[in-house]
């Protein structure tokens, strides 16, 4: 269990460390998803454990990009999911941009676009509806990510044709143009979209937008960090406004904050927002009038966002709200102490003074900007306003309002800081369109060498086709080979049966050798004349084999054939046999000639023949 717990917090400042050092905020991402691609990324990087990892983020810019691109699904199309899209197109954007002033400009967020199909499929669609010249002068649209590659490929805009299959012909020829052998979208409707880095964790929303699409992201985050980000897309949407979620996305149907306009294609609109009528209807004669008044002036004062004190014409605390209470960190206790006695008084300003000076000349002190830390962290920023209180123009006593603008003097310096990039970013821009320019001029060349190459490449083409034919022409003439190779082949097994047959079926011994008198073969009337079978006797010497026959008498037969070409004749020849037998048999020697004459060995046949009782005798002695 400790391990686990180890492994987590190790997890877990790993997610710190990219959120604080490289700006990319995964803590609001679900666990077990996270934790998975991350792990398929440090097993690439040959890493084992998170610290190891936090090191190697450190010293290796690089892998960075590598984890991002692992944890950041950039998966898009034009018109993904056209139902949508149809829905869309046909009754709720039309509905929502006829409710809107003529002259308003249309504002249009894609959040996390990937790599920008979804915006211009927003770009092409408003453009259907609205008009060349209505689009141009109205139509904004801001598409944001957190992938910075993904957002380079968007803003070229060029696309292969596969990635824009999902447009008709005559969409592809009304907003794309050719670029080599690309789709560029068409530059002047190009300038209306914004493409721009935005973490929807941690940058805020952009505001008064008639249509948000975000697609398939909120599944990545946990329920907490989803409803941040619905919080962010409540705020961001037009009263009018449509949200455009992914098929995948359900948490929705249970938000506060938004009505199912089309469920099954997941479209919604923001609920209306509380508006101011509900107090009017309050203060709607009838018994109790003035009661009824009072008790909301007081829920007013109590839920205002902004700290409140309200002293007495002497000084003394007699009204602390809500927000008092947990910003300056009073009590109910201090109301009826003197309002010199707090410490609220004297920090972050000497603020008696002021009062008093509030009371003297019935005019309103406003201090601006106030650095104060009212707990113990970072100080804040703080517009104080004191003034008085009348009623039929006898002062009654001081009211002071207390407003946190931290976040706005943030942004103030944001966007000092913003305007120095901006001026930053229009050099570089200006140094990268010349830049460009040069760039282009140089495509422009390696195009003309390309399509040199590409005559080049055709004839070569050419050629290979040319020897294609012959290689199929040459391929026919071996095949026909072939087959009258087959054809011989088959003959050739035929004749070979046809003699081994004739072999086979002979009484004869017969015995062929080569010029070497080793036997090449062996017929059936040799092996039960001798005793041998063919496989013992084939391929040895002929002369080597036991057969009982004068060695030198056959060795002199054998060479007049082989050497000399002669054709002796049949010799007698006396024997014993293996079971001391005396045997005649009569050797006949042939020559075996090719076609032109050449003695390749000898054909050897015995036969036995009858043998007389004088040469029976002979041999008998001649064997003792």
């Amino acid at each position: 269990m400790r391990d686990d717990v180890l492994l987590d917090d190790e997890f877990e400042a790993l997610l710190v460390y990219l959120r604080d050092q490289r700006g990319a905020d995964f803590t609001g991402y679900k666990r077990p998803s996270l934790t998975r691609l991350v792990h398929r990324r440090m097993r690439t990087a040959g890493v084992d454990t998170y610290a190891d990892y936090v090191d190697l983020l450190q010293v290796e810019p690089s892998e960075l990009s590598a984890l991002l691109d692992v944890l950041l699904i950039n998966v898009t199309a034009v018109f993904r999911d056209p139902g949508a899209w149809a829905e869309l197109a046909e009754s709720l954007l039309p509905e929502a941009l006829s409710r809107l002033d003529p002259t308003e400009p249309i504002r249009v967020w894609s959040a996390a676009c990937a790599t920008g199909e979804e915006a211009y499929s927003l770009a092409m669609l408003l453009h259907s509806l609205l008009g060349d010249e209505a689009y141009r002068r109205r139509v904004k649209i801001y598409a944001t990510d957190i992938d910075e590659r993904a957002l380079a490929v968007a803003r070229l805009g060029r696309y292969s044709a596969e990635a824009l299959e999902g447009l008709s012909p005559a969409q592809r020829d009304t907003y794309f143009e050719a670029d080599g052998t690309m789709l560029r979208f068409r530059a002047d409707l190009r300038t209306s979209i914004i493409f721009g880095r935005h973490d929807l964790l941690q940058d805020a929303p952009i505001s008064r937008v008639v249509l948000l699409s975000c697609r398939n992201v909120l599944m990545y985050f946990t329920a907490e960090t989803q409803t941040r980000v619905l919080e962010r897309f409540a705020f961001a949407l037009h009263e009018h406004g449509v949200l455009l979620l992914g098929k995948a996305e359900m948490l929705l149907t249970q938000s506060q904050l938004f009505t199912p306009v089309n469920l099954p294609q997941r479209i919604f609109r923001p609920r209306p927002r509380a508006g101011a009528g509900r107090l009017a209807a309050l203060a709607v004669g009838g018994q109790g009038r003035d009661a009824t008044l009072r008790r909301a002036a007081e829920a007013a004062f109590v839920a205002a966002p902004a700290a409140q004190v309200v002293l007495d014409s002497g000084g003394t605390v007699v009204l602390l709200n809500a927000r008092a209470q947990r910003d300056l960190r009073l009590t109910p206790e201090d109301v009826g102490r003197q309002f010199g006695d707090l410490q609220l008084s004297q920090r972050p300003l000497e603020l008696r003074g002021s009062v008093a000076a509030v009371q003297a000349s019935g005019q309103a002190v406003e201090l601006r900007d106030v650095a104060w830390a009212p707990t113990q962290g970072e100080a804040g920023r703080w517009d104080i306003r004191i003034a008085p209180l009348t009623v039929n123009d006898e002062a009654q006593g001081v009211h002071l309002v207390f407003e946190d603008i931290s976040d706005r003097h943030e942004l103030r310096q944001r966007l000092g800081q913003l305007d120095g990039e901006l001026t930053t970013a229009y050099e570089e821009l200006q140094s990268s369109s010349e830049e460009l320019e040069t760039t282009n001029e140089e495509l422009q060349s390696a195009v003309e060498e390309l399509e040199t190459t590409n005559e080049e490449l055709q004839s070569t083409n050419e050629e290979l086709e040319t020897m294609n034919e012959e290689l199929q022409s040459t391929n026919e003439e071996l095949q026909t080979l072939n087959d009258e190779l087959r054809d011989r082949t088959l003959e050739v097994d035929r004749v070979n049966g046809f003699l081994h047959g004739i072999l086979a079926g002979l009484e004869l011994a017969v015995v062929v050798v080569d010029t070497d008198y080793r036997v090449q073969l062996w017929n059936g009337g040799a092996e039960r004349l001798t005793g041998l079978r063919s496989f013992e006797a084939e391929g040895r010497r002929l002369l080597e084999l036991d057969l009982h026959l004068p060695s030198e008498q056959v060795r002199a037969v054998l060479r007049a054939v082989v050497v000399d070409a002669a054709r002796p004749g049949p010799v007698d020849i006396a024997l014993v046999d293996r079971f001391g037998r005396a045997q005649s048999r009569r050797l006949t020697v042939t020559p075996l000639q090719r076609s032109g004459g050449a003695v390749q060995g000898a054909v050897v046949t015995l036969a036995d023949t009858p043998s007389a009782p004088d040469a029976r005798t002979e041999a008998v002695d001649r064997t003792a």
